[in-house]
C-alpha cells in the first residue's frame, strides 16, 4: 500500500501518515483495489474523537483514498468509498467523517457536518468537512469538535 499511496500523492506525507497510523492507532480498516494482481487503489479509516463539554465518544475518520495516477477518474476512488462505508457500517460504525472535496463526497451520502453541530477540530473547514450517518439517526443529539489521531498533525 506504501506504493501506492506514493504514486498517487506528490509528497511522501500520505503513506507516512498511514504507517503511523498502523503502528499507533486501534480499530483501523484499510482495503486495495487490485488488477491483475497490482495494488491500483487503497483507502483508510481510523478512529476520530468527538469532543464534546469534556465528554468524548468516538467515531470514524476517512483518510486518505489513493488511486494510480493513469487510473483516476475510472471509478475506482468511489468503488472504495462505498465499500469502506459498508464495511464500516457492518462492524458497527455509526458515524464516519472526510475531510475532502466536495464534488466528490455528498454522492455517498456525505453532508457538511458544520449544520449538524459537528465541526472539525480546526476552524475554517465547514465547507469541506462531511459527516455520513451509517445507521438512521446516528447524528442526533451528537454535537462537538471532531479530532482525528495526532499523526494527522505531522505536516
Amino acid at each position: 500500500m506504501d506504493a501506492i499511496l506514493r504514486r498517487a500523492f506528490p509528497q511522501p506525507w500520505e503513506a507516512n501518515l498511514v504507517a503511523r497510523l498502523r503502528r499507533e492507532a486501534t480499530d483501523t480498516l484499510s482495503l486495495v483495489n487490485e488488477r491483475e494482481g497490482v495494488i491500483t487503489g487503497h483507502i483508510f479509516f481510523s478512529p476520530v474523537t468527538i469532543l464534546t463539554q469534556g465528554r468524548t465518544s468516538v467515531a470514524t475518520g476517512l483518510a486518505p483514498v489513493a488511486v494510480a495516477p493513469e487510473l483516476q477518474h475510472a471509478g475506482i476512488g468511489s468503488a472504495l468509498v462505498r465499500a469502506g462505508l459498508e464495511c464500516c457500517a457492518s462492524r458497527g460504525d455509526q458515524l464516519v467523517f472526510v475531510l475532502g472535496h466536495a464534488d466528490f463526497y455528498p454522492r455517498f451520502g456525505f453532508q457538511l457536518a458544520a449544520p449538524l453541530g459537528l465541526h472539525y477540530e480546526k476552524d475554517g473547514f465547514e465547507g469541506v468537512f462531511f459527516v455520513r450517518e451509517l445507521s438512521d439517526r446516528a447524528a442526533h443529539g451528537v454535537r462537538g469538535r471532531v479530532r482525528y489521531h495526532a499523526a494527522f498533525e505531522d505536516r
